[in-house]
Protein backbone atom coordinates (compact mmCIF):
# COMPACT_ATOMS: atom_id res chain seq x y z
CA UNK A 1 0.00 0.00 0.00
CA UNK A 2 1.34 3.42 -0.97
CA UNK A 3 0.55 6.42 1.21
CA UNK A 4 1.09 10.00 0.04
CA UNK A 5 1.49 12.63 2.72
CA UNK A 6 2.43 16.28 2.39
CA UNK A 7 5.00 17.84 4.73
CA UNK A 8 3.80 19.04 8.12
CA UNK A 9 1.90 22.29 7.78
CA UNK A 10 1.70 22.21 3.98
CA UNK A 11 -1.44 23.35 2.17
CA UNK A 12 -2.65 21.56 -0.97
CA UNK A 13 -1.10 22.89 -4.20
CA UNK A 14 1.30 25.22 -2.40
CA UNK A 15 5.04 25.12 -2.63
CA UNK A 16 7.11 24.50 0.49
CA UNK A 17 10.48 26.10 1.06
CA UNK A 18 12.66 23.52 2.76
CA UNK A 19 16.37 23.03 3.13
CA UNK A 20 17.78 19.77 1.91
CA UNK A 21 18.30 18.70 5.50
CA UNK A 22 14.68 19.49 6.35
CA UNK A 23 13.47 17.54 3.32
CA UNK A 24 15.54 14.57 4.45
CA UNK A 25 14.02 14.78 7.92
CA UNK A 26 10.51 15.02 6.46
CA UNK A 27 11.01 11.86 4.41
CA UNK A 28 12.32 9.95 7.41
CA UNK A 29 9.30 11.08 9.41
CA UNK A 30 6.97 9.83 6.66
CA UNK A 31 8.69 6.45 6.96
CA UNK A 32 7.97 6.53 10.72
CA UNK A 33 11.55 5.85 11.70
CA UNK A 34 12.37 5.22 15.34
CA UNK A 35 15.14 6.79 17.36
CA UNK A 36 18.16 7.84 15.33
CA UNK A 37 21.73 7.53 16.54
CA UNK A 38 24.62 9.70 15.48
CA UNK A 39 27.22 12.36 16.05
CA UNK A 40 26.55 15.57 14.18
CA UNK A 41 28.73 17.82 12.11
CA UNK A 42 28.36 21.05 10.18
CA UNK A 43 27.41 19.36 6.90
CA UNK A 44 24.04 18.08 8.21
CA UNK A 45 23.16 20.90 10.63
CA UNK A 46 19.84 21.70 8.86
CA UNK A 47 18.88 18.03 9.22
CA UNK A 48 19.43 18.07 13.00
CA UNK A 49 17.49 21.33 13.35
CA UNK A 50 14.59 19.85 11.37
CA UNK A 51 14.33 16.67 13.40
CA UNK A 52 14.28 18.81 16.54
CA UNK A 53 11.46 20.94 15.16
CA UNK A 54 9.49 17.88 14.09
CA UNK A 55 9.79 16.24 17.52
CA UNK A 56 11.74 13.28 16.19
CA UNK A 57 14.08 11.39 18.52
CA UNK A 58 17.81 11.53 18.00
CA UNK A 59 20.49 10.33 20.39
CA UNK A 60 23.99 11.70 20.38
CA UNK A 61 26.27 8.69 20.71
CA UNK A 62 29.91 8.61 21.73
CA UNK A 63 31.19 6.52 18.83
CA UNK A 64 29.62 6.21 15.38
CA UNK A 65 30.22 2.46 15.29
CA UNK A 66 28.02 2.10 18.37
CA UNK A 67 25.31 4.23 16.79
CA UNK A 68 25.11 1.83 13.85
CA UNK A 69 25.15 -1.17 16.22
CA UNK A 70 22.24 0.34 18.15
CA UNK A 71 20.35 1.00 14.91
CA UNK A 72 21.06 -2.59 13.83
CA UNK A 73 19.55 -4.04 17.01
CA UNK A 74 16.58 -1.68 16.78
CA UNK A 75 15.90 -2.97 13.27
CA UNK A 76 16.10 -6.60 14.39
CA UNK A 77 13.40 -6.06 16.98
CA UNK A 78 11.04 -3.84 14.97
CA UNK A 79 11.66 -5.12 11.40
CA UNK A 80 11.88 -1.47 10.37
CA UNK A 81 15.14 0.02 9.08
CA UNK A 82 17.38 1.43 11.76
CA UNK A 83 18.65 4.95 11.13
CA UNK A 84 22.01 6.38 12.06
CA UNK A 85 24.03 9.35 10.86
CA UNK A 86 27.57 10.63 10.79
CA UNK A 87 29.60 13.57 9.69
CA UNK A 88 32.07 13.33 6.83
CA UNK A 89 35.51 11.75 7.14
CA UNK A 90 36.14 10.03 10.48
CA UNK A 91 32.42 9.93 11.26
CA UNK A 92 31.74 8.04 8.05
CA UNK A 93 34.76 5.76 8.23
CA UNK A 94 33.97 4.80 11.84
CA UNK A 95 30.85 3.07 10.50
CA UNK A 96 32.71 0.41 8.50
CA UNK A 97 32.63 -2.44 11.03
CA UNK A 98 29.00 -1.94 12.00
CA UNK A 99 27.74 -1.66 8.44
CA UNK A 100 29.44 -4.92 7.46
CA UNK A 101 27.65 -6.57 10.39
CA UNK A 102 24.30 -5.40 9.04
CA UNK A 103 25.21 -6.25 5.45
CA UNK A 104 26.25 -9.81 6.26
CA UNK A 105 23.33 -10.39 8.63
CA UNK A 106 20.71 -8.90 6.31
CA UNK A 107 19.67 -6.07 8.63
CA UNK A 108 18.07 -2.98 7.02
CA UNK A 109 19.55 0.41 7.82
CA UNK A 110 19.33 3.85 6.25
CA UNK A 111 22.53 5.72 7.03
CA UNK A 112 22.81 9.47 6.45
CA UNK A 113 26.32 10.86 6.17
CA UNK A 114 27.50 14.37 5.41
CA UNK A 115 30.02 15.11 2.69
CA UNK A 116 32.04 18.07 1.49
CA UNK A 117 30.61 21.13 -0.24
CA UNK A 118 30.72 20.22 -3.93
CA UNK A 119 32.34 23.54 -4.91
CA UNK A 120 35.31 22.69 -2.72
CA UNK A 121 35.63 18.91 -2.93
CA UNK A 122 39.18 17.58 -3.39
CA UNK A 123 40.74 20.85 -2.24
CA UNK A 124 41.95 19.47 1.11
CA UNK A 125 38.69 20.17 2.89
CA UNK A 126 38.81 19.47 6.61
CA UNK A 127 38.30 15.75 7.32
CA UNK A 128 37.84 15.01 3.63
CA UNK A 129 38.32 11.38 2.57
CA UNK A 130 37.26 9.10 -0.24
CA UNK A 131 34.45 7.94 2.01
CA UNK A 132 32.19 6.68 -0.76
CA UNK A 133 34.90 4.32 -1.98
CA UNK A 134 35.63 3.23 1.59
CA UNK A 135 31.99 2.51 2.43
CA UNK A 136 30.90 1.01 -0.89
CA UNK A 137 31.81 -2.63 -0.02
CA UNK A 138 30.08 -2.35 3.37
CA UNK A 139 26.53 -1.66 2.15
CA UNK A 140 23.98 -2.81 -0.40
CA UNK A 141 24.06 0.55 -2.14
CA UNK A 142 25.47 4.06 -1.77
CA UNK A 143 23.17 6.82 -2.96
CA UNK A 144 24.90 10.13 -3.59
CA UNK A 145 22.45 13.05 -3.41
CA UNK A 146 23.64 15.50 -6.08
CA UNK A 147 20.52 17.67 -6.38
CA UNK A 148 18.37 18.86 -3.50
CA UNK A 149 15.05 18.40 -5.32
CA UNK A 150 15.75 14.65 -5.65
CA UNK A 151 15.88 14.03 -1.89
CA UNK A 152 12.32 12.62 -1.59
CA UNK A 153 12.88 10.25 -4.51
CA UNK A 154 16.27 9.05 -3.29
CA UNK A 155 15.12 8.47 0.29
CA UNK A 156 12.36 6.22 -1.08
CA UNK A 157 15.02 4.43 -3.10
CA UNK A 158 17.12 3.94 0.04
CA UNK A 159 14.25 2.29 1.88
CA UNK A 160 13.35 0.14 -1.13
CA UNK A 161 16.90 -1.21 -1.41
CA UNK A 162 17.32 -1.61 2.35
CA UNK A 163 14.18 -3.73 2.78
CA UNK A 164 13.93 -5.75 -0.46
CA UNK A 165 15.46 -9.17 -1.17
CA UNK A 166 17.96 -9.88 1.55
CA UNK A 167 17.81 -6.63 3.55
CA UNK A 168 20.86 -4.55 4.33
CA UNK A 169 22.24 -1.07 4.97
CA UNK A 170 22.07 1.78 2.45
CA UNK A 171 24.08 5.00 2.68
CA UNK A 172 22.67 8.38 1.71
CA UNK A 173 25.70 10.58 1.04
CA UNK A 174 24.61 14.22 1.35
CA UNK A 175 27.04 17.04 0.39
CA UNK A 176 27.11 20.10 2.61
CA UNK A 177 25.66 22.45 0.02
CA UNK A 178 22.79 20.05 -0.76
CA UNK A 179 21.86 19.80 2.92
CA UNK A 180 21.92 23.60 3.36
CA UNK A 181 20.31 24.60 0.06
CA UNK A 182 16.69 25.83 0.23
CA UNK A 183 14.30 24.66 -2.48
CA UNK A 184 10.61 25.11 -3.25
CA UNK A 185 9.30 21.56 -3.02
CA UNK A 186 5.94 20.40 -4.29
CA UNK A 187 4.08 18.74 -1.38
CA UNK A 188 3.12 15.94 -3.77
CA UNK A 189 6.78 14.90 -3.86
CA UNK A 190 6.62 13.75 -0.27
CA UNK A 191 5.19 10.28 0.08
CA UNK A 192 6.16 6.91 1.48
CA UNK A 193 5.75 3.50 -0.11
CA UNK A 194 4.54 1.47 2.86
CA UNK A 195 5.58 -1.80 1.21
CA UNK A 196 9.23 -0.82 1.60
CA UNK A 197 9.02 0.78 5.04
CA UNK A 198 9.59 -2.54 6.81
CA UNK A 199 10.75 -6.09 6.15
CA UNK A 200 10.01 -8.38 4.46
CA UNK A 201 9.33 -6.15 1.44
CA UNK A 202 8.28 -7.21 -2.06
CA UNK A 203 8.41 -10.92 -1.30
CA UNK A 204 8.94 -13.55 -3.98
CA UNK A 205 7.97 -17.24 -4.18
CA UNK A 206 10.10 -20.21 -5.27
CA UNK A 207 9.54 -21.83 -8.64
CA UNK A 208 6.51 -24.21 -8.35
CA UNK A 209 8.29 -27.07 -10.14
CA UNK A 210 11.21 -26.82 -7.73
CA UNK A 211 8.76 -26.89 -4.82
CA UNK A 212 7.26 -30.13 -6.19
CA UNK A 213 10.71 -31.72 -6.47
CA UNK A 214 11.59 -30.66 -2.93
CA UNK A 215 8.29 -31.97 -1.58
CA UNK A 216 8.87 -35.35 -3.24
CA UNK A 217 12.28 -35.68 -1.53
CA UNK A 218 10.84 -34.74 1.86
CA UNK A 219 7.86 -37.06 1.44
CA UNK A 220 10.20 -39.97 0.69
CA UNK A 221 12.40 -39.37 3.72
CA UNK A 222 12.07 -41.04 7.10
CA UNK A 223 14.52 -38.85 9.00
CA UNK A 224 14.30 -35.29 7.62
CA UNK A 225 15.84 -32.39 9.53
CA UNK A 226 15.21 -28.68 9.09
CA UNK A 227 18.16 -26.29 9.54
CA UNK A 228 16.99 -22.74 10.27
CA UNK A 229 19.09 -19.59 9.91
CA UNK A 230 18.54 -15.91 10.53
CA UNK A 231 16.47 -15.64 7.36
CA UNK A 232 13.51 -17.02 9.32
CA UNK A 233 13.52 -13.84 11.40
CA UNK A 234 13.96 -11.57 8.38
CA UNK A 235 10.97 -13.18 6.68
CA UNK A 236 8.83 -13.42 9.81
CA UNK A 237 8.47 -17.09 8.92
CA UNK A 238 8.16 -18.43 12.47
CA UNK A 239 4.57 -19.64 12.18
CA UNK A 240 5.13 -21.13 8.72
CA UNK A 241 8.14 -23.05 10.04
CA UNK A 242 6.33 -24.33 13.12
CA UNK A 243 3.31 -25.41 11.08
CA UNK A 244 5.41 -27.39 8.59
CA UNK A 245 7.57 -28.98 11.30
CA UNK A 246 4.57 -30.11 13.35
CA UNK A 247 2.51 -31.31 10.39
CA UNK A 248 5.39 -33.31 8.90
CA UNK A 249 7.16 -34.41 12.13
CA UNK A 250 10.42 -32.68 11.21
CA UNK A 251 12.87 -31.71 13.97
CA UNK A 252 14.36 -28.20 13.73
CA UNK A 253 17.95 -27.20 14.44
CA UNK A 254 19.19 -23.62 14.22
CA UNK A 255 22.26 -21.45 13.81
CA UNK A 256 23.22 -18.82 16.38
CA UNK A 257 21.41 -16.21 14.25
CA UNK A 258 18.46 -18.56 13.78
CA UNK A 259 17.84 -19.14 17.48
CA UNK A 260 14.16 -18.45 18.11
CA UNK A 261 13.05 -19.63 14.66
CA UNK A 262 11.23 -22.22 16.73
CA UNK A 263 10.99 -21.82 20.49
CA UNK A 264 13.90 -23.68 22.11
CA UNK A 265 11.36 -25.18 24.52
CA UNK A 266 9.40 -26.78 21.64
CA UNK A 267 9.70 -30.60 21.63
CA UNK A 268 10.86 -30.52 18.00
CA UNK A 269 13.74 -28.11 18.75
CA UNK A 270 17.11 -29.84 18.36
CA UNK A 271 19.05 -26.74 19.42
CA UNK A 272 22.09 -25.27 17.75
CA UNK A 273 24.08 -27.04 15.06
CA UNK A 274 27.56 -26.44 13.70
CA UNK A 275 30.72 -25.66 15.66
CA UNK A 276 28.78 -25.88 18.90
CA UNK A 277 26.00 -28.42 19.23
CA UNK A 278 23.92 -30.19 21.82
CA UNK A 279 22.36 -33.01 19.79
CA UNK A 280 21.83 -31.44 16.35
CA UNK A 281 25.13 -32.53 14.78
CA UNK A 282 24.40 -36.14 15.74
CA UNK A 283 20.97 -35.83 14.11
CA UNK A 284 22.55 -34.47 10.92
CA UNK A 285 24.77 -37.57 10.76
CA UNK A 286 21.73 -39.88 10.84
CA UNK A 287 19.30 -37.73 8.80
CA UNK A 288 18.26 -38.79 5.30
CA UNK A 289 17.23 -35.30 4.12
CA UNK A 290 18.11 -31.72 5.07
CA UNK A 291 15.84 -28.73 4.48
CA UNK A 292 18.00 -25.61 4.90
CA UNK A 293 16.03 -22.37 5.24
CA UNK A 294 17.41 -18.82 5.40
CA UNK A 295 20.91 -20.04 6.24
CA UNK A 296 24.14 -19.37 4.35
CA UNK A 297 25.81 -22.59 5.62
CA UNK A 298 28.97 -20.69 6.46
CA UNK A 299 32.02 -21.78 8.43
CA UNK A 300 30.52 -21.83 11.94
CA UNK A 301 27.29 -23.56 10.86
CA UNK A 302 29.14 -26.29 8.97
CA UNK A 303 32.18 -26.75 11.26
CA UNK A 304 34.45 -25.37 8.57
CA UNK A 305 32.41 -26.94 5.77
CA UNK A 306 32.79 -30.52 6.95
CA UNK A 307 29.52 -31.19 8.78
CA UNK A 308 27.24 -32.17 5.90
CA UNK A 309 28.55 -35.28 4.25
CA UNK A 310 28.34 -36.20 0.55
CA UNK A 311 25.26 -38.03 -0.62
CA UNK A 312 22.90 -36.46 1.93
CA UNK A 313 20.02 -34.82 -0.02
CA UNK A 314 19.91 -31.07 0.62
CA UNK A 315 17.04 -28.71 -0.19
CA UNK A 316 18.13 -25.10 0.20
CA UNK A 317 15.60 -22.25 0.45
CA UNK A 318 17.08 -18.75 0.36
CA UNK A 319 16.08 -15.34 -0.96
CA UNK A 320 19.47 -14.88 -2.65
CA UNK A 321 20.06 -17.41 -5.45
CA UNK A 322 23.83 -16.97 -5.35
CA UNK A 323 23.95 -18.25 -1.75
CA UNK A 324 22.60 -21.65 -2.80
CA UNK A 325 25.42 -24.07 -3.56
CA UNK A 326 28.04 -21.60 -2.39
CA UNK A 327 29.44 -23.91 0.31
CA UNK A 328 27.30 -27.05 0.09
CA UNK A 329 25.78 -28.82 -2.89
CA UNK A 330 22.00 -28.43 -3.07
CA UNK A 331 19.87 -31.09 -4.75
CA UNK A 332 16.97 -28.64 -5.01
CA UNK A 333 17.29 -24.84 -4.98
CA UNK A 334 14.28 -22.90 -3.77
CA UNK A 335 14.78 -19.20 -4.44
CA UNK A 336 12.42 -16.89 -2.60
CA UNK A 337 11.13 -15.62 0.70
CA UNK A 338 11.53 -18.13 3.54
CA UNK A 339 7.98 -17.78 4.80
CA UNK A 340 6.32 -18.08 1.41
CA UNK A 341 8.60 -20.99 0.49
CA UNK A 342 7.68 -22.86 3.66
CA UNK A 343 3.98 -22.24 3.02
CA UNK A 344 4.34 -23.60 -0.51
CA UNK A 345 6.12 -26.69 0.81
CA UNK A 346 3.39 -27.20 3.40
CA UNK A 347 0.75 -27.05 0.68
CA UNK A 348 2.66 -29.47 -1.55
CA UNK A 349 3.05 -31.89 1.37
CA UNK A 350 -0.47 -31.55 2.76
CA UNK A 351 -1.49 -34.96 1.45
CA UNK A 352 1.46 -36.64 3.17
CA UNK A 353 0.69 -35.54 6.71
CA UNK A 354 -0.81 -38.82 7.94
CA UNK A 355 2.05 -40.88 6.49
CA UNK A 356 4.64 -38.48 7.92
CA UNK A 357 3.15 -38.72 11.39
CA UNK A 358 3.36 -42.50 11.29
CA UNK A 359 6.75 -43.04 9.67
CA UNK A 360 8.59 -40.35 11.65
CA UNK A 361 7.19 -40.91 15.13
CA UNK A 362 10.33 -42.66 16.37
CA UNK A 363 12.52 -40.05 14.68
CA UNK A 364 10.97 -37.11 16.52
CA UNK A 365 10.94 -39.02 19.80
CA UNK A 366 14.73 -39.05 19.59
CA UNK A 367 14.84 -35.27 20.04
CA UNK A 368 13.54 -34.91 23.63
CA UNK A 369 15.26 -38.17 24.61
CA UNK A 370 18.66 -37.03 23.34
CA UNK A 371 18.13 -33.56 24.78
CA UNK A 372 17.37 -34.99 28.22
CA UNK A 373 20.58 -37.02 28.10
CA UNK A 374 22.54 -33.93 27.05
CA UNK A 375 21.10 -31.91 29.93
CA UNK A 376 21.98 -34.66 32.39
CA UNK A 377 25.54 -34.81 31.08
CA UNK A 378 25.83 -31.02 31.30
CA UNK A 379 24.13 -30.64 34.68
CA UNK A 380 27.37 -30.37 36.64
CA UNK A 381 28.25 -27.29 34.55
CA UNK A 382 24.75 -25.81 34.38
CA UNK A 383 24.35 -26.04 38.16
CA UNK A 384 28.00 -25.50 39.05
CA UNK A 385 28.77 -23.84 42.39
CA UNK A 386 32.40 -23.24 41.54
CA UNK A 387 34.06 -19.87 42.01
CA UNK A 388 34.85 -17.95 39.87
CA UNK A 389 31.49 -18.43 38.20
CA UNK A 390 31.22 -21.02 35.42
CA UNK A 391 29.72 -19.56 32.23
CA UNK A 392 27.26 -22.45 31.97
CA UNK A 393 25.85 -21.54 35.39
CA UNK A 394 25.44 -17.92 34.31
CA UNK A 395 23.55 -18.94 31.17
CA UNK A 396 21.40 -21.38 33.13
CA UNK A 397 20.45 -18.66 35.60
CA UNK A 398 19.40 -16.47 32.68
CA UNK A 399 17.26 -19.32 31.36
CA UNK A 400 15.47 -19.43 34.69
CA UNK A 401 15.17 -15.65 35.11
CA UNK A 402 14.25 -14.33 31.67
CA UNK A 403 10.51 -14.23 30.87
CA UNK A 404 9.22 -15.40 27.50
CA UNK A 405 8.97 -11.90 26.01
CA UNK A 406 12.42 -10.78 27.15
CA UNK A 407 15.37 -10.12 24.84
CA UNK A 408 18.94 -11.31 25.30
CA UNK A 409 21.66 -9.54 23.29
CA UNK A 410 25.04 -11.26 23.13
CA UNK A 411 28.34 -9.80 21.98
CA UNK A 412 30.69 -11.49 19.54
CA UNK A 413 33.16 -14.18 20.58
CA UNK A 414 32.93 -15.58 24.10
CA UNK A 415 29.45 -14.33 25.00
CA UNK A 416 27.97 -15.20 21.62
CA UNK A 417 29.12 -18.81 21.58
CA UNK A 418 28.05 -19.57 25.15
CA UNK A 419 24.72 -17.86 24.55
CA UNK A 420 24.21 -19.69 21.28
CA UNK A 421 24.80 -23.07 22.88
CA UNK A 422 23.06 -22.70 26.23
CA UNK A 423 20.40 -19.98 26.11
CA UNK A 424 16.83 -21.18 25.53
CA UNK A 425 14.15 -18.98 24.00
CA UNK A 426 10.68 -19.67 25.33
CA UNK A 427 8.75 -18.47 22.31
CA UNK A 428 9.45 -17.98 18.63
CA UNK A 429 10.76 -14.64 17.44
CA UNK A 430 13.67 -12.25 17.97
CA UNK A 431 14.27 -12.89 21.66
CA UNK A 432 17.96 -13.65 21.16
CA UNK A 433 20.22 -11.28 19.22
CA UNK A 434 23.80 -12.09 18.30
CA UNK A 435 26.02 -10.08 15.97
CA UNK A 436 26.96 -13.03 13.81
CA UNK A 437 27.09 -11.08 10.54
CA UNK A 438 30.64 -9.97 11.34
CA UNK A 439 31.04 -11.29 14.90
CA UNK A 440 32.66 -8.04 15.96
CA UNK A 441 33.47 -7.46 19.61
CA UNK A 442 31.70 -4.44 21.10
CA UNK A 443 28.07 -5.08 20.05
CA UNK A 444 26.73 -6.05 23.48
CA UNK A 445 26.15 -2.66 25.12
CA UNK A 446 25.01 -0.61 22.07
CA UNK A 447 23.00 -3.58 20.80
CA UNK A 448 21.21 -3.82 24.14
CA UNK A 449 20.54 -0.07 23.99
CA UNK A 450 18.97 -0.34 20.53
CA UNK A 451 16.90 -3.35 21.58
CA UNK A 452 15.68 -1.65 24.76
CA UNK A 453 14.59 1.46 22.85
CA UNK A 454 12.79 -0.80 20.36
CA UNK A 455 11.02 -2.70 23.15
CA UNK A 456 10.82 -0.31 26.13
CA UNK A 457 8.34 -2.49 28.05
CA UNK A 458 10.36 -5.71 27.81
CA UNK A 459 13.33 -6.81 29.90
CA UNK A 460 16.51 -6.50 27.82
CA UNK A 461 19.79 -8.03 28.96
CA UNK A 462 23.07 -7.69 27.08
CA UNK A 463 26.09 -9.90 27.66
CA UNK A 464 29.54 -8.64 26.79
CA UNK A 465 33.05 -9.55 27.74
CA UNK A 466 35.25 -7.14 29.65
CA UNK A 467 37.18 -6.53 26.42
CA UNK A 468 34.02 -5.68 24.50
CA UNK A 469 32.77 -3.48 27.32
CA UNK A 470 36.06 -1.60 27.40
CA UNK A 471 35.63 -0.80 23.70
CA UNK A 472 32.16 0.71 24.08
CA UNK A 473 31.90 1.81 27.71
CA UNK A 474 31.14 5.39 26.65
CA UNK A 475 27.71 4.29 25.50
CA UNK A 476 26.80 3.66 29.12
CA UNK A 477 26.50 7.43 29.30
CA UNK A 478 24.25 7.34 26.23
CA UNK A 479 22.05 4.68 27.81
CA UNK A 480 21.84 6.72 31.01
CA UNK A 481 20.88 9.83 29.06
CA UNK A 482 18.24 7.84 27.19
CA UNK A 483 16.78 6.54 30.48
CA UNK A 484 17.06 3.04 29.06
CA UNK A 485 16.45 0.42 31.75
CA UNK A 486 18.63 -2.24 30.15
CA UNK A 487 20.88 -4.64 32.03
CA UNK A 488 24.42 -5.35 30.84
CA UNK A 489 26.23 -8.39 32.18
CA UNK A 490 30.00 -8.03 31.93
CA UNK A 491 31.70 -11.41 31.70
CA UNK A 492 34.78 -10.46 33.69
CA UNK A 493 37.64 -12.90 33.17
CA UNK A 494 40.38 -10.27 32.96
CA UNK A 495 41.15 -11.47 29.45
CA UNK A 496 40.14 -11.59 25.85
CA UNK A 497 38.60 -14.88 26.87
CA UNK A 498 37.81 -16.49 23.55
CA UNK A 499 41.28 -15.76 22.18
CA UNK A 500 42.94 -16.98 25.37
CA UNK A 501 40.94 -20.22 25.23
CA UNK A 502 41.97 -20.77 21.62
CA UNK A 503 45.61 -20.10 22.50
CA UNK A 504 45.33 -22.73 25.23
CA UNK A 505 43.67 -25.25 22.89
CA UNK A 506 46.21 -24.82 20.11
CA UNK A 507 49.45 -23.92 21.91
CA UNK A 508 48.97 -25.13 25.47
CA UNK A 509 49.85 -22.74 28.27
CA UNK A 510 51.38 -20.02 26.12
CA UNK A 511 49.42 -16.74 26.00
CA UNK A 512 50.22 -13.60 24.09
CA UNK A 513 48.29 -10.32 24.28
CA UNK A 514 45.13 -11.85 25.69
CA UNK A 515 45.22 -10.72 29.35
CA UNK A 516 43.57 -7.59 30.77
CA UNK A 517 43.77 -5.80 34.10
CA UNK A 518 40.78 -6.78 36.18
CA UNK A 519 38.42 -3.85 36.69
CA UNK A 520 35.46 -3.40 39.01
CA UNK A 521 32.80 -2.57 36.44
CA UNK A 522 30.08 -2.27 39.06
CA UNK A 523 31.89 0.69 40.62
CA UNK A 524 32.58 2.17 37.20
CA UNK A 525 28.87 1.90 36.38
CA UNK A 526 28.00 3.77 39.56
CA UNK A 527 30.34 6.57 38.51
CA UNK A 528 28.31 6.79 35.31
CA UNK A 529 25.18 7.27 37.43
CA UNK A 530 23.97 3.73 36.78
CA UNK A 531 23.23 0.80 39.05
CA UNK A 532 26.24 -1.48 39.58
CA UNK A 533 26.22 -5.01 41.00
CA UNK A 534 29.29 -7.23 41.38
CA UNK A 535 28.83 -11.00 41.54
CA UNK A 536 31.56 -13.37 42.68
CA UNK A 537 29.41 -16.19 44.09
CA UNK A 538 27.08 -18.07 41.68
CA UNK A 539 24.47 -18.18 44.45
CA UNK A 540 24.08 -14.41 44.00
CA UNK A 541 23.37 -14.52 40.26
CA UNK A 542 19.60 -14.93 40.44
CA UNK A 543 19.13 -11.98 42.79
CA UNK A 544 21.44 -9.79 40.74
CA UNK A 545 19.58 -10.52 37.50
CA UNK A 546 16.23 -9.92 39.19
CA UNK A 547 17.42 -6.61 40.63
CA UNK A 548 18.86 -5.47 37.33
CA UNK A 549 15.85 -6.29 35.18
CA UNK A 550 13.45 -4.78 37.73
CA UNK A 551 15.16 -1.38 37.52
CA UNK A 552 13.40 0.40 34.66
CA UNK A 553 14.75 3.87 35.47
CA UNK A 554 18.41 3.49 34.57
CA UNK A 555 20.91 1.03 33.13
CA UNK A 556 22.31 -1.70 35.35
CA UNK A 557 25.75 -3.27 35.00
CA UNK A 558 26.23 -6.72 36.57
CA UNK A 559 29.94 -7.46 36.83
CA UNK A 560 30.25 -11.25 36.96
CA UNK A 561 33.62 -12.73 37.89
CA UNK A 562 33.91 -15.85 35.74
CA UNK A 563 36.49 -18.60 35.40
CA UNK A 564 40.09 -17.68 34.62
CA UNK A 565 40.94 -21.22 33.53
CA UNK A 566 41.30 -21.11 29.73
CA UNK A 567 40.65 -24.85 29.49
CA UNK A 568 37.13 -24.19 30.82
CA UNK A 569 36.33 -21.06 28.83
CA UNK A 570 34.99 -22.62 25.62
CA UNK A 571 31.39 -23.83 25.36
CA UNK A 572 30.52 -27.51 25.33
CA UNK A 573 30.19 -30.27 27.88
CA UNK A 574 33.75 -31.46 27.28
CA UNK A 575 34.90 -29.26 24.35
CA UNK A 576 34.57 -32.15 21.87
CA UNK A 577 32.39 -29.87 19.79
CA UNK A 578 35.31 -27.57 18.97
CA UNK A 579 37.72 -30.18 17.62
CA UNK A 580 40.68 -27.80 17.37
CA UNK A 581 44.05 -29.10 16.29
CA UNK A 582 47.33 -27.29 15.96
CA UNK A 583 47.41 -25.35 12.72
CA UNK A 584 43.66 -24.69 12.71
CA UNK A 585 42.65 -21.06 13.12
CA UNK A 586 38.92 -21.07 13.93
CA UNK A 587 37.06 -17.82 14.29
Amino acid sequence: MTVATAPSGALPNTKMELSGGAALAEMLKLHRVGPMFGMGGFQLLPFYEAIREKGMTHFLINDERCGAFAADAYARITNRPGVCDATLGPGATNLVTSLIESLNAGIPQVVCIGDTHRDHSWKNMTQEARQIEILRPTVKEIIRVERVHRIPELVRRAFAVATSGRPGPVVLDVPEDVAHEVFEFDPADFWCDEETASIPARRSRPDPESVKRAAAIIAGSKRPLLLAGGGIHLSGAHEALRSLAEAQNIPVAHTISGKGSLACSHPLSAGIFGRYSRIANDLIETADCLLVVGCKLGEIATKRFGLIGPGLPVIHLDVLPEEIGRTTRADVALVGDAGLGLLDLSEALSGEQKTAKATRSEWIEEVPTRMAIWRQDASDKLDSDERPVHMARLMNELNHAMPADSILVVDGGFAGHWGGLLYDTKKAGRHFIADRGFASIGYGLPGALGAQLAAPDKPVVGITGDGGFNMTIGELETARRANAGLTVIVVNNAASGYVKALQHAVFGGNYQSSDLIEMNYAKIAEDFGCQGIRVEDPADLAAAIATGTANRDMPTVIDVIVTRNPARMLPGVDNRTLQIKKGDRPV
